[in-house]
């Protein structure tokens, strides 16, 4: 049990069971194996805050409790969808949440893991967005609300969100190569693990005087993406859904 999962972007929704039911499936399956689980980013499709009552939330969170409790570590980054997961997330399920980025050193290698939406440094209307949304005042007023008045905000901004995304470029919302090199110089990391872009792969770079890796891990929409890391080495595999 030395393995060490990484996965993300599952945006878990009632409106999508087959990938809710794959990650419980997974959770009380093949994570038992592993020492670790960190989800980098993206659990939820939308998380309205800690007091987020609704019969799938506590599915999900009771699954993760369960998990955590077995004595296994579990960790996560709050994404893009579910930055405002918090302390209380955390005493509940007893997760150690992770800021972004985090550095941590694997089996021996300088690891750097992001969600990465940081990297896409070429969406400059998505990175305007992402200061206003982390910005401590707007997220107190935004949790001041009703419960039902943040479901209806979190609702249209997912709507929003498609329009957004499918008038873009695919390139402009992908990570940016420069960013990507000044993230792992800064950090002198060997090797990037991130989410968000859905684009699933292990990419050699070329760094001044060095070569490092970065590890993209895939969404959970057709299927499940998981990264197994051992002392032995990588490998970036899918789960299937039921």
């Amino acid at each position: 049990m030395t393995a060490r999962l990484f996965i993300s972007d599952l945006h878990l929704d009632p409106a999508r069971p087959r990938a809710t039911a794959a990650f419980l499936d997974f959770l009380r399956g093949t994570a038992q194996d592993a020492a670790r689980l960190c989800i980098l980013g993206d659990l939820f499709e939308f998380w309205i805050g800690d007091d987020e009552d609704s019969g799938h939330a506590r599915e999900v969170l009771d699954a993760l409790a369960e998990y955590s409790g077995t004595g296994r570590k579990l960790d996560l980054m709050p994404g893009n969808r579910d930055f405002l997961v918090g302390q209380d997330f955390a005493r509940r399920t007893g997760a150690r949440l992770l800021p972004d980025p985090s550095l941590e050193t694997l089996f021996g290698v300088r690891t750097l893991l992001m969600h990465g939406d940081l990297l896409c440094t070429d969406d400059h209307g998505y990175q305007r967005y992402r200061r206003i949304v982390h910005d401590r005042r707007v997220q107190a007023l935004f949790l001041a609300l009703p419960r039902a008045w943040r479901r209806a905000a979190g609702a249209e901004g997912r709507r929003r969100s498609r329009d957004y995304q499918a008038a873009r470029p695919a390139p402009v919302m992908d990570v940016n190569p420069a960013a990507v090199t000044a993230a792992l110089e800064r950090h002198q990391a060997e090797v990037l693990v991130h989410g968000h872009t859905h684009r699933p792969g292990i990419h050699r770079l070329d760094l001044p005087g060095r070569s490092a890796t970065r590890i993209v891990l895939g969404d959970w929409y057709e299927q499940g993406s998981v990264l197994r890391w051992t002392a032995r080495g990588w490998s970036l595999d899918s789960v299937p859904f039921a």
